[in-house]
């Protein structure tokens, strides 16, 4: 029993720490659905407020409303491949916008159906001609630790697997801007579109409930534990007044015994007497 205590000793604490751990990450869902819920819900501003060339888009600008001005440079238009769309896995159209003072951020235009094969290269709708007003939502660089994905040599030409824009950047002509922007708006309105990407939602998830659950098992785990302890205890105190009163009734059978052996002659003694 004692290798059973020592378990418990261990494993309360355990549940407890998951406890808060999950706690912890419930918190951290909930701030980031809050932000996303902020940063979408806000008025556009400006994307040079939020970024700049060389700089990376903080995560608290994540989701933020923009807006930027500029025209479409399709010579260095890219197709991001392995993206979820309305009619299942496609492409996303990546296109730089070329501003008026040279710089260029990267806009992805929105989402259009593969081809038959993997190779295949599919029609990309045409981005309109002069300046357009592009409304968006600022994303952060993609890279291999936040994507678990990674740009690959073996890909056809002009295609990615995700958005780095640090990568990217080497091999345009002009500076751009950290991060890119998810187009959710433009004037002119060009038709044929790529069909626009939706916003996928933050969640906070089941943590708070995984959370509770582990305090469960532990409140579950001491009321056993004590409850183990008491009828040890019990049972102990039992078998010692079991054990007491087997002694007290020790005594008494052994006078009765010793009172009949003095009251009584040996038929021996009194056929002599006689």
């Amino acid at each position: 029993m004692v290798a059973f205590h020592l378990l418990v000793l261990v494993i309360v604490p355990s549940f407890v720490w998951l406890g808060s751990w999950q706690l912890g990450r419930w918190e951290t869902r909930s701030e980031a659905v809050r932000l996303q819920q902020d940063n979408v819900a806000a008025d556009p501003v400006p994307v040079e407020e939020l970024t700049g060339v060389g700089e990376e888009v903080s995560p608290e600008n994540r989701w933020r409303a923009v807006e930027v001005s500029g025209t479409w440079d399709t010579e260095h238009e890219l197709l991001v491949r392995n993206r979820d769309g309305s009619r299942g896995v496609g492409f996303h159209v990546l296109t730089p916008l070329v501003t008026e003072d040279g710089s260029a951020v990267l806009v992805n235009r929105g989402w259009i159906m593969r081809g038959d094969t993997a190779l295949d290269v599919p029609e990309i709708p045409p981005a309109p001609e002069g300046t357009v007003e592009v409304t968006g939502r600022l994303q952060f660089t993609e890279t291999e630790e936040n994507t678990g994905l990674a740009n690959r040599d073996d890909l056809p030409e002009g295609q990615i697997m995700i958005v780095d824009v640090d990568m990217l950047s080497e091999r345009l002509p002009y500076p751009v801007l950290g991060g890119y922007v998810e187009l959710t708006a433009q004037d002119p309105v060009p038709d044929p579109a790529p069909e626009r990407v939706e916003l996928r939602e933050e969640d906070s998830g089941m943590s708070l409930s995984y959370a509770v659950q582990w305090w469960v098992f532990s409140v579950v785990a001491v009321v056993g534990w004590v409850f183990l302890i008491r009828r040890e205890l019990r049972d102990a105190r039992e078998a010692d007044e079991a054990d007491e009163a087997g002694q007290a009734e020790e005594p008494t059978g052994s006078d009765d015994t010793a009172g009949a052996g003095a009251g009584s002659v040996p038929e021996g003694i009194h056929a002599g007497r006689q």
